[in-house]
């Protein structure tokens, strides 16, 4: 059996049978939307990284009825061998962007590479905005109205 598989590569495995070897091909198949599971799960489980968005064309295919839960806000090029990935996301506040983007770009290229053996050429990271978390202590102050 072959180590690397691609999107329409023939493996070919040998049965050993009594007398001769038989050998059964079979084509394997990637489809964009694995990819883009595993480098959606991938970039998530990075530090710093609040969550995945939408660019502009997914966010009108998901209100138009085409639900990616998984795959949301990642876009998959192939070509043959080769694949490039954009990655949309949103960063918490406070993280320094450019480490953050560094460790999710390592982190997808290496999830994609190891989990599917095609090569991946590019891995895009888009920072469409920051998120401020939620339970930072609020101060509050309270006044006495006399009567």
């Amino acid at each position: 059996m072959s180590d690397k598989k691609e999107k329409n590569e023939e493996v070919v495995e040998e049965v050993n049978t009594t007398e001769e070897k038989v050998e059964i091909a079979t084509n394997l198949n990637i489809s964009e939307d694995v990819i883009g599971i595993i480098a959606g799960l991938a970039a998530s489980e990075v530090e710093g990284i609040a969550g995945m968005t939408l660019g502009f064309v997914d966010g009108i295919n998901q209100i138009l009825g085409s639900s990616k839960k998984y795959s949301k806000g990642v876009k998959i090029e192939l070509d043959g061998k080769k694949v490039t990935v954009d990655i949309f996301v949103n960063v918490k506040y406070g993280v320094r962007i450019p480490d953050v983007a560094w460790a999710a770009q390592t982190a997808v290229k290496n999830a994609v590479e190891n989990m599917t053996g095609l090569e991946v050429v590019a891995v895009n990271i888009n920072v469409q905005g920051i998120i401020f978390d939620k339970n930072e202590e609020k101060v509050e102050v309270s006044e006495k109205v006399e009567e």
